[in-house]
C-alpha cells in the first residue's frame, strides 16, 4: 500500500457547525493521531479546503440564496485547528464546491495508490472526495471515527452505498495498524468472522411458527435450568474478557434466570392470544427471522432479553454480539444447546460492524433488534427504512439526576456515586450528568467525592470490587482523551480515589479514575457526550426551570432521577422530563426485571424492550374477517 492522507475541510467554520456527529473535540483528536502518525512514517499529506472570496462571489449556490458566509479567506474560520495546520512539504488545495480536481493529480505525483480520508462532513464533501478518488481508480479508505456529519442518516447512507463499492471505513487504530503492517510487510491482525448462513434460520423458523406454546416455554425452563448451573463460570468468564467484577456478573447471571421465568409467565398467560370481534378477529403472528445485535457490557442479559422473547414470539433469530465479549457469547450459545434448543434456532454470526450490517441487509432477515451506539442506530435506521422492516433499537443514554435542596443529600450522593462509577460507568442507565441546585452544590459535591473514595476499585475477579477495568485501552484512551479536552476549558477534575490505577495483570492499561467534572457550560463536548466511563459531569441550576432545562438539553433521552422530598418538584419532573425512565430519589442505573425500557429522542427507536412490549415488536398483527 502507498497511501496519501487527505484532510478535508476540516476548518474552523466547518467543526462549529452545530449538530455534528460525533463531536468536532472527537473528530480533531483522531485527525490529529492520524495526521501524526502519516508524518512520522512519510506517508504523504494533502489538505483539502472549502475557500471563498468576496471579488469575485465565488460561494456555492445554496450559500448564495441563504446569504451565508463561511470559509472566507483571509478570516480565523478559514483555518483549521491549530494542531492540523500544514506544514511545509504539505500541499493545500483549495475548492469552492464539493468536486475537488485536483486529487487525482496530486495522488499520482506522488506515486500513491490507495487515498486515506479523514475530515468533514461525511454525506457531502467528503463523499464526494472519496467518489473523485474511487473514480479515478485508487484505492479509498475514510477513518469513520475522523470523520462527522450534521445529517447522520445520510452519513449512513453513503457509508452503506460505499461499502458496497468497495471503500472501506476503518477506525484510526484500525488504519495505524494497517499501514505499520504494510510498512512491514506483515499482515494486519484482524478477526476472521465466522459467518453463519442466514437461510438456515429462516427454514428452521417456518416450522417453528406452528410449534405449541407450551413447547416453547419448556424450552425456555430449560434454559433457565442450565444458565442457572452456569452462572459461576460465565461470571468468571465475564470478569476475565470485558473486566466486569464478578459481583455484578452474578448479579446479571441471576437477574437473567429470573427474566426467562418473567417471559414464561408472561406467554403462558395468554400474551400471544387471539382478540374477538363480532366478525373478525386479530391475531399476532412471528415475523420470520429477527436479526438480533447485542453489545459487551451485558453479554447475558440484554442477549436473552431479546433472543427469549423472539422464540417464544415464534421467530427465528440470528444473534450478532460484540466482538469485545466473544468468549462469553459463544458460551451462552453453547448453553441453547446444552438446553436442547434445536439446531439453527439461533444461529451465531460474528464479526464487527461490517458483519452487522450485511446481517441487517440478508434478505432472509424481517425484523431487527439492536442495542448500541448511536451512530449503529443511525446505521440500523438507515437500512431497515430502505428494506421496510421493523426496528427496535436501545442507543445508550446521557443520563441527568436532579438535586434539590431539600433533598437527603448524603443518600442522594451515596446512590449517584454508586450509580456513576460502579462497572466503571459502563452501562447505558450509569448517571452520566448531575444537575444541582446552586443553594446545595458545594455540600453535595463533598459528599459525592467522599462516597466515591469509598468505592473499591482494582481486580474485577474480587467480590470487593466495584469499579473494574475498562473493556480495553482503546476504550480507556478514548474516555481519557474527552476528559483531558474538558479540562482544557473547565481546569482540574476531581478525582476521589486518585489517579494511580490499580495494578492488575491482564487488565493492565484498562483502568480510567472516576472522575467528577464540573461544568456549567451545557454545550460542551464533555456535557453532550455519553462518555461510557466513571465520568460524572455537575452542573448549577439557580432555579427548577433552569434544572429541567439542563436535564433536558442532550440529544438522548434514557434515564432522568431527581432526588427530592418536595411533592410539587416531583410533579414537575414527573411532567417535564423528556426521558422514556424517570425516577424519584433513586439512581439512574439499573432497571426493573420485567418492566418496559426504552428512550426517547436519539435513546431509542421503537417499541421499549421487555414487559408487554415483547409481542408488540416481536410479532405482527393480522386482521381476518370471518
Amino acid at each position: 500500500m502507498k497511501p496519501l492522507l487527505l484532510l478535508v475541510d476540516l476548518q474552523q467554520d466547518y467543526l462549529s457547525s452545530p449538530g455534528l456527529d460525533p463531536d468536532p473535540g472527537k473528530v480533531v483528536q483522531n485527525a490529529r493521531m492520524l495526521l501524526a502518525f502519516c508524518r512520522e512514517h512519510g506517508i504523504p499529506v494533502g489538505h483539502v479546503w472549502t475557500t471563498v472570496s468576496r471579488n469575485p462571489d465565488n460561494r456555492m449556490q445554496h450559500w448564495k440564496r441563504a446569504n451565508v458566509w463561511r470559509c472566507e479567506q483571509g478570516t480565523p474560520g478559514h483555518e483549521p485547528p491549530a494542531t492540523l495546520a500544514p506544514v511545509a512539504g504539505e500541499e493545500i488545495i483549495h475548492k469552492t464546491g464539493f468536486t475537488t480536481p485536483d486529487i487525482a493529480a496530486l495522488a499520482r505525483e506522488r506515486a500513491v495508490d490507495t487515498i486515506i480520508i479523514a475530515g468533514v462532513k461525511t454525506h457531502a464533501c467528503v463523499r464526494q472526495v472519496a467518489l473523485d478518488a474511487w473514480q479515478a481508480e485508487f484505492a479509498v479508505c475514510i477513518a469513520q471515527d475522523a470523520v462527522a456529519s450534521d445529517d447522520p442518516l445520510h452519513a449512513a447512507l453513503t457509508r452503506r452505498y460505499f461499502e458496497a463499492r468497495g471503500i472501506e471505513f476503518l477506525s484510526t487504530a484500525d488504519l495505524t495498524a494497517r499501514l505499520d503492517a504494510s510498512s512491514s510487510g506483515a499482515a494486519a491482525s484482524r478477526y476472521p468472522p465466522t459467518r453463519t448462513p442466514i437461510a438456515a434460520a429462516r427454514h428452521v423458523s417456518e416450522g417453528w411458527r406452528a410449534t405449541p406454546i407450551t413447547d416453547r416455554t419448556n424450552l425456555v425452563r430449560r434454559l433457565a435450568q442450565v444458565l442457572s448451573d452456569h452462572v459461576e463460570p460465565l461470571t468468571a468468564l465475564m470478569a476475565n474478557e470485558i473486566g466486569k467484577p464478578v459481583r455484578f456478573g452474578a448479579q446479571e447471571g441471576h437477574n437473567s434466570v429470573e427474566m426467562l421465568g418473567c417471559l414464561v409467565r408472561r406467554a403462558e398467560q395468554g400474551a400471544l392470544g387471539v382478540v374477538e370481534g363480532q366478525t373478525y378477529r386479530v391475531r399476532r403472528l412471528p415475523h420470520g427471522v429477527v436479526a438480533v445485535i447485542t453489545p459487551w457490557n451485558n453479554p447475558l442479559y440484554i442477549a436473552l432479553g431479546k433472543i427469549v422473547p423472539a422464540i417464544l414470539c415464534g421467530n427465528g433469530v440470528a444473534w450478532k454480539p460484540a466482538p469485545e465479549a466473544r468468549a462469553v457469547s459463544r458460551a451462552l450459545f453453547e448453553c441453547l444447546a446444552k438446553a436442547g434448543w434445536p439446531k439453527d434456532l439461533v444461529q451465531l454470526v460474528e464479526g464487527g460492524e461490517r458483519e452487522a450490517a450485511s446481517l441487517m441487509n440478508d434478505d432472509a432477515v424481517s425484523a431487527v433488534t439492536i442495542t448500541g451506539s448511536s451512530a449503529a442506530g443511525y446505521a440500523a435506521q438507515e437500512i431497515c427504512a430502505t428494506r421496510r422492516i421493523p426496528l427496535q433499537a436501545e442507543l445508550g443514554g446521557n443520563n441527568a439526576a436532579i438535586v434539590w435542596p431539600d433533598a437527603n443529600l448524603p443518600e442522594a450522593a451515596r446512590m449517584i456515586a454508586a450509580g456513576a462509577f460502579e462497572m466503571a460507568g459502563q452501562r447505558c442507565t450509569a448517571n452520566r450528568r448531575i444537575v444541582v441546585h446552586e443553594q446545595c452544590q458545594n455540600e453535595f459535591v463533598q459528599l459525592l467525592e467522599k462516597e466515591a473514595a469509598a468505592l473499591k476499585w482494582g481486580d474485577p475477579a474480587h467480590e470487593e470490587t466495584v469499579i473494574g477495568p475498562l473493556v480495553s485501552a482503546a476504550h480507556r484512551d478514548r474516555v481519557a482523551a474527552i476528559v483531558k479536552r474538558a479540562m482544557t476549558k473547565w481546569g482540574k477534575p476531581l478525582l476521589p480515589l486518585g489517579d494511580v490505577p490499580p495494578t492488575v495483570g491482564a487488565h493492565e492499561g484498562k483502568f480510567f479514575p472516576p472522575t467528577i467534572l464540573c461544568c456549567d457550560d451545557p454545550a460542551r463536548e464533555i456535557v453532550q457526550e455519553e462518555t461510557f466511563g466513571p465520568v460524572v459531569v455537575v452542573q448549577t441550576a439557580r432555579d427548577w426551570d433552569q434544572a429541567i432545562e439542563l436535564c433536558n438539553g442532550v440529544r438522548q433521552g434514557l434515564v432522568a432521577a431527581v432526588f427530592t422530598t418536595s411533592r410539587d418538584i416531583v410533579g414537575r419532573f414527573l411532567d417535564e422530563a423528556e426521558a422514556g425512565v424517570l425516577k424519584v430519589n433513586q439512581s439512574t442505573a439499573g432497571a426493573a426485571i420485567d418492566a418496559p425500557f426504552g428512550g426517547w429522542k436519539a435513546s431509542g427507536v421503537g417499541a421499549p424492550e421487555h414487559g408487554r412490549f415483547d409481542i408488540e415488536f416481536f410479532t405482527r398483527p393480522q386482521t381476518v374477517y370471518v
